[in-house]
């Protein structure tokens, strides 16, 4: 392949470009000479000579060197490739920078630059133009500028969205700048990439998003099912297809967009469709992203099963399941402490019930919002307590409120890892047990790792020893860096035995 750091020889590659194979959609892009296109690898038109073929392992490589974007398989909709290693400190701090490009909610009130990239990081910004080139082949602004096109793209391709505001929506400062960016790339005019639009069931905007088979879509919608919120979350079979929806709130530059979203997998086209209500059109992107991380539809299944499929064998298709709002996600494991997840249901349901926001949708399911930061942040004992919820859990979730809505605390996939974690155990009444959780789910961190949990005690058969929790630590070493895929699979027969017995437990 004709970058660095690559996995895949460019042999490989063309083999499964020829077998349109759609476990490596994403983890590599075709540039064909004779067109000056680039392709995904499950791209339907005539497979192009092997001579005419340049291979890259990102968009953004395939975009320096000249290629635009093919308009059938629409690289925009392919998977991102997450790649992890555990051993390479400049491999790891590159791909920690691409983490924070790649999330929206890292630079939703500030511009995006080098040098506060590398303020995030805590280095140069040397050093990091240097690492970031010799990982990906490109400068950190060169991939960002990428993202933000592929992003305007499909906003273009799927949305009636006016050009001005899919520009700002993208990332980009002001229209002229896109135009200019979008002439150079594509060779098109931003209006030339409409495409003509589907009729949606309800109102909104209906976008489609890329995964890489297998993926265990059954498991992914009874886990939701499962840990499902009425009035803010819904699970509906119609004509042998399952939706999930669900209500959402977002703050960006300052201002809140409330609305709801609706979700079903299109199995046949490893693609999930997703409709978006108008009042979240400004926000389009960080509710893709957000999406995309609630159903992991960027997890690399191959690299995953590597590691994982000798101890999990019946597991190749199961995904860590992410978090809309990591806020949500953090109090919501909060309840969830020493109790079942159909005790913690209960107590959610409560908090929904006396502190969300009312909201209108087009369905009778979704009636509320989950609270506001800032209305826990100043949740009284008397209120929290008459729910049910004890002294040491409702500090907890002023805390982590607190932390959110002051932006202190930020849980999302472009937050550092380390800190955050440190940051949540400060807080009172949260162990490691919560923290690794919300960093599996809401950081989605691939390698957390909840050592005191006695389901997994139970499996590694440590439960008797004297110290299972550090015994459970060392055991867990074998699936690094995918521990927390180890974690979902080892769940997972537990859940299936008997889903609302399934322990959400912190060790004390």
């Amino acid at each position: 392949m004709t970058t660095k750091n690559s996995l895949l020889a460019d042999d490989d590659c063309y083999i499964a470009l020829k077998a349109r194979d759609a476990r490596f959609d994403g983890r590599f892009f075709t540039g064909v000479l004779s067109t000056g296109i680039y392709c995904r690898p499950v791209c339907s038109v005539k497979t192009p000579l092997r001579q005419n073929c340049r291979f890259f392992s990102h968009a953004a490589q395939a975009e320096s060197a000249g290629f635009r974007p093919c308009l059938r398989c629409r690289p925009e909709l392919a998977p991102h490739s997450v790649a992890w290693s555990i051993q390479d400190a400049s491999y790891i701090l590159a791909h920690q920078a691409a983490r924070l490009l790649d999330e929206p909610d890292s630079w939703t009130d500030e511009a995006v630059s080098v040098e506060k990239l590398a303020a995030r990081l805590g280095v140069s910004s040397r050093h990091v133009r240097r690492i970031f080139e010799a990982q990906f082949g490109v400068s950190p602004l060169q991939y960002l500028q990428t993202r933000r096109l592929l992003t305007a793209k499909q906003l273009l391709a799927d949305t009636d969205m006016p050009v001005t505001q899919v520009a700002l929506a993208s990332g980009f400062a002001s229209v002229r700048r896109f135009n200019a960016a979008f002439m150079q790339h594509y060779r098109l005019n931003p209006s030339e990439m409409r495409r003509q639009q589907e009729s949606p069931q309800h109102e909104g905007i209906t976008v489609r998003l890329g995964y890489r088979p297998p993926y265990d879509v059954a498991s992914m919608l009874k886990f939701i099912e499962t840990h499902r919120i009425n009035a803010i979350e819904f699970i509906a079979t119609d004509n042998h297809q399952t939706s999930t929806g669900r209500t959402l709130a977002i703050e960006s530059s300052g201002k809140t967009h409330a609305g709801w979203l609706l979700a079903r997998f299109d199995e046949p086209h490893n693609q999930l469709v997703l409709q978006v209500s108008d009042s979240l059109r400004e926000v389009l992107p960080l509710v893709i992203r957000r999406v995309r991380a609630l159903f992991d539809l960027d997890a690399d299944p191959a690299a995953i099963n590597s590691v994982l499929h000798a101890s999990f064998p019946e597991g190749d298709g199961l995904r860590v399941p992410g978090a809309l709002d990591g806020y949500e996600l953090a109090v919501r494991a909060v309840l969830g402490q020493q109790i079942t997840v159909a005790a913690a249901r209960t107590l959610a349901q409560r908090l929904v019930d006396r502190f969300g926001e009312p909201i209108e949708t087009p369905w009778p399911q979704l009636t509320r919002l989950f609270p506001a930061p800032a209305v826990l942040a100043v949740a009284s004992s008397d209120a929290l307590g008459l729910l049910g919820i004890v002294r040491q859990r409702q500090a907890a979730i002023n805390g982590i409120a607190q932390g959110v809505a002051e932006k202190r605390l930020h849980l999302h996939g472009g937050a550092d890892v380390n800190a955050t974690i440190a940051q949540l155990k400060a807080l009172p009444g949260i162990g490691d047990w919560t923290a690794q959780y919300i960093a599996m789910r809401a950081l989605c961190w691939p390698d957390a790792f909840p050592a005191g949990d006695v389901a997994l005690h139970k499996m590694l058969g440590v439960q008797t020893l004297k110290s299972p929790a550090r015994e459970a630590e060392k055991a867990s070493l074998a699936w690094k860096p995918w521990r927390s895929y180890a974690v979902i699979r080892a769940w997972s027969g537990l859940l299936a035995a008997a889903p609302d017995k399934l322990p959400s437990l912190e060790i004390p």
